[in-house]
């Protein structure tokens, strides 16, 4: 297989969010990158996309502009799949549909070299997706964590039908480009982050469709304590540091009393059902018309924007 040493160049299935993110990523530090989406239209508005991306690292003094404005001319598009047989690496972001990403994967082992790794970000297991392959041992879950341009930690992940050797190489080419790889043993469904992610967000749902704290103490108490901890310490490494004695005592009390429920409380499935999605449609649980989303996205991008600058 094609070893991170000769991996210069680039091939991302995909146009959306993450595409346009992991393009960044590979494009600063040095690779070319061709972006293959569905069309024209989308092709433009992803390069307009990343064309700003790479004006906030700018602006906020983490690239010049020199170095951004060769990045972008390492970037191109289109939407014909040839622009990934000369890839020395390849990588699916389209949406999270079974049926798309096993199509997409089918084309990619045609047309791909044979020795070229192909990486997932979708974070499913990859054994989902490589039903088309005739060589599915080359295919690896790389997921990056939105968003892709600010985030350096990336879960890695073989399925049963997966070579070591891929596993390995997709370390080193992540390693390549300034990236840290999370690496998996063994696929289970949301990965590392996603699951760490989605037991907190059961919980908070939980604590506030039961009527046991508001949504601005539930997420207050989050940011103001465990969010500034965990930036440093894990939830393992804050266990052990507390004394695992201590936090395993304290888990046997109040583990049967953490929700567990297998689908999400029904009060925030009324308010989907009904069109309140949050941010996007103005409300949700909070009502957005009376808070500043914009100021709240642009606080959170500062704060990635001083990890990326420390890190």
């Amino acid at each position: 297989m094609r070893t991170a040493d000769k991996v210069q160049s680039i091939a991302i299935v995909g146009n959306g969010l993450m595409g346009q993110g992991i393009a960044q990523v590979f494009a600063r530090k040095g690779r070319e990158v061709a972006i293959i989406g569905r069309n024209e239209e989308s092709l433009t508005r992803a390069r307009a996309a990343i064309e700003s991306n790479f004006a906030a690292f700018v602006e906020r003094g983490i690239t010049s502009r020199a170095d951004a404005d060769a990045a972008l001319a390492r970037i191109s598009t289109g939407t014909d799949y040839a622009a990934a047989a000369s890839a020395d690496h390849a990588i699916e972001a389209v949406p999270n549909v079974k049926e798309l990403q096993v199509e997409v994967f089918g084309r990619l082992d045609a047309a791909c070299g044979p020795d070229v790794v192909l990486g997932s970000t979708s974070g499913q297991p990859i054994s989902r997706m490589t039903g088309a392959m005739k060589h599915p041992e080359r295919a690896v879950a790389m997921h990056f964590i939105y968003p892709a341009q600010l985030m350096p930690l990336v879960e890695v992940c073989g399925g049963p039908d997966t070579a070591p050797e891929a596993v390995d190489i997709v370390c080193d080419i992540l390693k390549a480009v300034g990236q840290t790889p999370a690496v998996m043993n063994r696929e289970v469904p949301g990965f590392i982050v996603n699951r760490l992610q989605f037991a907190v967000i059961r919980e908070a749902w939980s604590m506030w469709a039961n009527g046991i704290a508001s949504a601005e103490a539930i997420d207050n108490s989050f940011k103001m304590t465990l969010g500034r901890r965990y930036s440093v310490t894990g939830p393992i490494e804050s266990a052990e540091l507390g004394g695992l004695d201590v936090l395993h005592g304290f888990a046997q009390f109040l583990f049967p009393e953490i929700d567990d429920a297998k689908v999400p409380p029904q009060a925030v499935t009324d308010l989907v059902n009904a069109g309140h999605h949050g941010f996007k449609t103005g409300k949700g649980i909070y009502d957005w018309s009376q808070r500043d989303g914009k100021a709240l996205l642009g606080q959170r991008a500062d704060r990635l924007f001083q990890h990326m600058a420390e890190d």
